[in-house]
């Protein structure tokens, strides 16, 4: 029996590989399914299932792709109406692979066709434990999501159906059985998940918050005190995946159409499209094509995009370093903006080499900034970390003004006031002062390094370190 977690830390999110006796099962994989499928053919496995532990909204999920190019059946749990074929399982139901066999545990709670894949390995013995979005390592699965696509739920029946899934079907479970779940710190279908990415069972019934005794009330309060709105492209995710969606093959072949400078800038004008630059913040801040956003591909690149581009439909022209194009388009199809219709190509340097029109940012370090307080105590600093990193620790003067939500504040930002601007490291900031330049903004300096550098730098006046109890 072979167990492989598969792990993309661009979307914190985990896939697994199972093998017994030359049949292989796969749970949650991503939108490009090759990889899975080159392991299996190295291994001489034949992919029997592909096993889904309830409709994502975070990702596209590569079920029918899977599906389609190995002939493995689709797998979830009751109560899913998928718009294609595949099997929906019944609670209890015995799922044979090989030598082991998988036994499907009904739920729901972060959704109501959530469902737990218990490995029992050949001599009969329970041995993992699959959880999907239901137990995440240190948290449980956000339950208000799935209000937002099933009518007459509240996020409230949702916590309650949570709690009895937990109380019922997941701690009652022997100690020694070993923990996968989709995701870990990073990702947005939780609020305060660890890093670590497996623990014992037994283990999590001792520090899970979500797993100690309590009432089913207290636990309704616990795990929706701290939520904040769920990205904006979780919903148009859910839907692709419970309706089906375009294959990733056709995805890339439209998405790695090259253009000539003049070309790119004519498609950009016919289109409308948004012309993202996935370059690195720094070098993208030295020049690029005016009215262009910045998403560097070296980051959380998927979530943020789909965070902050409006809608999954809106064509996209990218500028990216060479040769990076096809990971670009692929990350971006694994959240559902399957709408790239092409790329610049030889990227940024070819526009400059054509003499057409290049904007900048300006960009200092720590040092600098605060060279630029002593002659001007009253500065404008803008945090846009998130509201729960800004609470925990910050530049006493600062103002906080989230990423996440930076469509809905765009009126707290006046065009007329010099804003310096910092998040963590410099990744975030870079965004979102790309964006506000695009719009109009021309007065925003980014800070080299970020909330680090300015800390790491002891030279300006910090808030006491509070420990957050969310990380949305």
């Amino acid at each position: 029996m072979k167990i492989e977690q598969i792990y993309t830390g661009c979307l914190a999110q985990g896939a697994y590989y199972i093998e017994s006796n030359g049949e292989a099962a796969i749970i949650d994989p991503l939108r490009e399914v090759q990889p899975y499928i080159d392991r299996a053919t190295n291994n001489n496995a034949k992919i029997k299932y592909v096993l889904e532990t309830h409709f994502h909204a975070d990702f596209v999920s590569g079920h029918l792709d899977l599906a389609k190019k190995t002939g493995a059946t689709i797998v979830f749990g009751p109560t899913a109406r998928p718009g294609f074929e595949a099997h929906v399982a019944h609670d209890g139901e015995i799922l044979q692979l090989g030598d082991v066999s998988i036994k499907v545990i009904h739920t729901p709670g972060h959704t109501m066709e959530s469902s737990c894949f218990l490995l029992i390995d050949s001599d009969g013995k329970e041995t993992a434990l699959f959880t999907g979005d239901t137990l995440f390592i240190g948290d449980v699965g956000r339950p208000d999501l799935a209000q937002k696509v099933i009518a007459d739920l509240t996020q409230e029946k949702l916590a309650a159906h949570l709690y009895n899934s937990l109380h019922d079907k997941i701690i009652p479970l022997a100690d020694d059985i070993i923990v996968y779940p989709a995701h870990g710190a990073g990702s947005a279908c939780g609020k305060n998940m660890s890093k670590e990415t497996t623990d014992t069972l037994g283990n999590q019934k001792k520090t899970n918050y979500a797993l100690q005794p309590m009432s089913k009330e207290e636990f309704t309060d616990k795990v929706l005190d701290g939520l904040m709105p769920p990205p904006a492209y979780f919903p148009e995710n859910v839907l692709m995946n419970i309706k089906g969606y375009e294959s990733i093959d056709s995805v890339l072949n439209k998405g790695l159409h090259s253009f000539s400078p003049e070309g790119f800038e004519t498609a950009a004008s016919e289109t409308e499209a948004l012309i993202l630059d996935t370059r690195d913040p720094q070098i993208f801040a030295k020049g690029f094509i005016p009215g262009s956003i910045n998403i560097g591909i070296d980051g959380n690149f998927a979530p943020w995009a789909g965070a902050l581009i409006p809608t999954i439909k809106h064509p996209i022209l990218i500028i990216a370093e060479p040769g990076r194009e096809e990971e670009v388009v692929t990350r971006l199809a694994r959240v559902g903006y399957d709408n790239t219709i092409g790329y610049l190509e030889g990227g940024f340097e070819t526009w400059k080499k054509t003499g057409k029109s290049q904007d900048s940012i300006t960009s200092i370090t720590a040092d600098e900034l605060w060279e630029r307080l002593q002659v001007n105590p009253e500065l404008n600093i803008l945090d846009v970390r998130k509201a729960s990193e800004h609470f925990s620790e910050h530049i006493i003067q600062s103002e906080n003004i989230a990423l996440d939500y930076i469509n809905q504040n765009l009126a707290k930002v006046d065009k007329n006031k010099t804003y310096y601007v910092h998040c963590a490291g410099g990744y975030r900031s870079m965004i979102f002062i790309s964006i506000l330049k695009a719009r109009g903004y021309n007065n925003l300096i980014d800070i080299q390094g970020g909330f680090k550098a300015i800390k790491d730098s002891g030279k300006f006046k910090i808030s006491d370190y509070v420990c957050p109890t969310t990380m949305l």
